[in-house]
């Protein structure tokens, strides 16, 4: 319950102002990639400035998303290591308990004479 009021407390008003965003820019702005001729008609899109404001939001919201997974590398190895360590001395335990409800003494229980 909380979670959906904080979102709604947070996407509610970001909604609001994408939308008065684009209703405001609505008129054509032109993305030119030719630095060196930019009246070539040829490498230059013409949209709504509000597309071009949204697609920037939108890949930097991706850029930061890939750097956060690639940051984060180091603790999910981490935690793949301490799953696969838990599997084993889980599969530990249970060996030696049925080991135990066999009447055998496991390998690890027996002292050595020496």
């Amino acid at each position: 319950m909380i979670r959906r009021l904080v979102s709604i407390v947070i996407f509610l008003p970001l909604a609001i102002v994408l939308i008065a965003l684009a209703v405001a820019n609505r008129e054509t702005a032109p993305l030119r990639f030719d630095v060196f001729n930019p009246d070539n008609p040829a490498l230059t899109v013409n949209a709504p400035l509000f597309v071009w404001l949204l697609a920037a939001a939108a890949l930097g919201i991706i850029a930061g998303g890939v750097g956060a997974w690639f940051s984060q590398g180091k603790h999910r190895k981490m935690e793949r290591k301490y799953k696969r360590e838990a599997r084993k001395l889980r599969f530990e335990a249970e060996d030696t308990r049925r080991k135990a409800d066999d009447g055998e003494t496991p390998l690890a229980l027996t002292r050595s004479t020496s």
